[in-house]
């Protein structure tokens, strides 16, 4: 059954050190006191336009295969095939911080205020991703609560553009998820509209399954390798 989530903005609403982050600046090192500015406006002007809202519905394997192989581009050593297949439980989810943040970092651009906008841009990211873990952990305590999350099993998701998975994985996972119910709507290169949004299965077993190296052809067109993070952190769980 697919399950549409409303999510208080303030749930989602990201720390002043996360923004700068995004924008290249560590925690350790001390901004100046416009880009501390900078970073608060931001994040105000999100708590005031964002409209975070998600869905998610569980999937078989069988389902999330047909899913998975999409327009059949995806890589061939992608480690998202042998983590799902080895899964105890699946999920397939969309979320969106809604049109209007988007539309005033637009906005900012076209108005040239550029140390506003990528400011806005990288609180919208933060948002949006704390959105999309924001259902993960929810799909944790719903198998916890059903008791099909035992000790040693790890849970995270995946995203079509990701790990050997293609974009155009967003079709066929679009017509499982109709994410259209949450405004989500999707263009023919497959990139989805609001642009902060993210979709994608949430995959539950042992945390065994979970762990591959960065040494894929893929993973060195990737910019961030969150994976490695996220990975660590299931791990030490």
């Amino acid at each position: 059954m697919k399950e549409v989530l409303r999510i208080a903005v303030e749930q989602t609403a990201p720390g002043i050190n996360a923004v700068l982050e995004g924008q290249g600046i560590p925690q350790w090192k001390q901004p100046d006191e416009r880009i501390t500015r900078l970073a608060e406006e931001a994040v105000s002007i999100y708590r005031k336009l964002a409209a975070p809202v998600g869905m998610m519905m569980e999937i078989s394997r069988d389902e999330f295969k047909t899913v998975f192989n999409g327009e059949g581009l995806n890589d061939d050593a992608s480690p998202v095939a042998p983590i799902f297949q080895a899964s105890d439980s699946l999920a397939l989810f969309a979320v969106t911080i809604g049109e209007p943040v988007c539309k005033e970092i637009s906005r900012l651009f076209r108005a040239s205020d550029f140390a506003l906008g990528s400011m806005l841009d990288s609180a919208a990211s933060e948002g949006t991703e704390m959105t999309a873990q924001l259902l993960e952990n929810l799909y944790h305590q719903q198998l916890q609560k059903e008791h099909r999350f035992e000790p040693g099993v790890g849970i995270l998701r995946f995203s079509p553009g990701y790990c050997g998975w293609d974009i155009s994985g967003q079709k066929r996972l679009f017509k499982h998820v109709r994410p259209g119910d949450i405004g989500i709507t999707l263009n023919d290169s497959f990139l989805m509209q609001p642009l902060k949004s993210i979709s994608g299965v949430i995959i539950s077993g042992p945390k065994d399954i979970f762990y591959f190296e960065d040494v894929f052809s893929f993973c060195r067109d990737c910019r961030t390798h969150t994976c490695r993070e996220r990975i660590k952190a299931l791990m030490e769980q």
